[in-house]
């Protein structure tokens, strides 16, 4: 299972992280912090490269505002060192849902499971 595994992360990324990204983390990256979903953030020693290793599915929405304000050169200092302040009225990070069955579908949408009928619209009939 373990060669399995080793060869699954040197052809996929989604799996968390290839082989050659964990061989460049080893040899030149400085681990920053982590976040509150487990992704653990690094940059190389000189700081120019900045890069995140995702703990689950590589999913870009999973990184919040804070780190992705420094992966983007943004900040210069990491959350860990100087946290942004948080609003009351901010609600915490959400992944993406678009494709579930927890994804937003408006009023009348077909994918409710009991779409509103509609009053504003008659259908065309020919006389």
């Amino acid at each position: 299972m373990g060669i399995l595994n080793t060869l699954l992360r040197s052809a996929t990324w989604w799996h968390g992280q290839t082989l050659n990204t964990q061989l460049w983390t080893w040899r030149k990256g400085v681990k920053v912090g982590e976040d509150a979903q487990g992704n653990c953030f690094y940059h190389t020693r000189d700081g120019k490269r900045r890069w995140v290793i995702f703990n689950g599915e590589a999913e870009a929405s999973r990184v919040g505002p804070e780190w992705h304000g420094w992966l983007h050169h943004t900040y210069q200092e990491p959350p860990t060192e100087s946290p942004l302040p948080r609003k009351v009225w901010e609600k915490p990070h959400q992944e993406n849902l678009t494709g579930t069955a927890l994804a937003y579908a408006p009023e009348g949408s077909l994918r409710r499971a009991e779409p509103k009928e509609r009053r504003d619209y008659e259908a065309w009939s020919p006389e």
